[in-house]
């Protein structure tokens, strides 16, 4: 393959992957408006402090790991450095969605609109859960680009899995402590935070685990066609 080829390619695969990776962000935070609740039956379970049933976790734990799968693919083919950038514009592209919801709240309706409270119920926000989610997302993702990096200087490239779901354990970590505490401690109970804390946070390493057999495939085919 000669470098024209490369450089064509390079310009035509980084950035389809950028965009479903800010994508994916996007449509996350919509989702997470609504807590999903999962074993209700008027049984509640504790162990100590710890509410182990029912399950807590927010609609946007279903795509939201998908981002850092996308974001360990990024980190591994194009260099920590290319990731950060990513990882700024989909952090910039939150900030002007929330600006531009907090603006159309602003504007009167229209006549004959009578679904205002529908909106605020979906696309409104709580200053609180918006800077939980922007300073979760900034230091989740830079810490797992920032340890894929790391761990693959150290092991090399044999041990891909190592670094996929070490950088995952680390980033996810401190994505959703930083959230759950800037936006939910204190106003649930203890027992309610740490479920919807740890749940949360085990519920997305798991669903990036599973995919990790498409992860693989997606990194061979990139190293192969769309080489750094």
């Amino acid at each position: 393959m000669n470098n024209a080829t490369t450089t064509m390619r390079a310009k035509r695969l980084y950035p389809t992957i950028a965009v479903f990776f800010c994508s994916l962000l996007l449509l996350s935070n919509i989702l997470a408006v609504k807590p999903i609740e999962i074993g209700s039956f008027g049984t509640t379970i504790n162990l100590g402090s710890l509410q182990l049933w029912p399950l807590i976790f927010d609609g946007g734990a279903i795509l939201f790991p998908l981002a850092y799968v996308l974001g360990d693919v990024i980190s591994e083919i194009y260099g920590f450095k290319t990731a950060r950038k990513v990882i700024l514009t989909g952090f910039f592209m939150e900030l002007v969605v929330v600006f531009t919801i907090f603006i159309v709240e602003l504007l009167p309706s229209a006549a004959g609109w009578n679904n205002d409270e529908a909106f605020l119920t979906i696309l409104g926000f709580v200053p609180r859960i918006v800077l939980a989610s922007l300073c979760g997302y900034l230091v989740g993702e830079l810490l797992n680009s920032f340890v894929l990096v790391k761990i693959k200087v150290k092991t090399g490239n044999p041990k891909l899995w190592v670094r996929l779901i070490g950088s995952t354990l680390v980033g996810e970590a401190a994505d959703t402590l930083t959230f759950c505490t800037i936006a939910y401690f204190g106003v649930i109970s203890l027992p309610q935070f740490l479920n919807y804390t740890i749940v949360g946070y085990i519920f997305k390493c798991i669903l990036e685990v599973m995919v990790l057999p498409i992860t693989y495939r997606v990194v061979a085919y990139l190293k192969v066609e769309d080489p750094k």
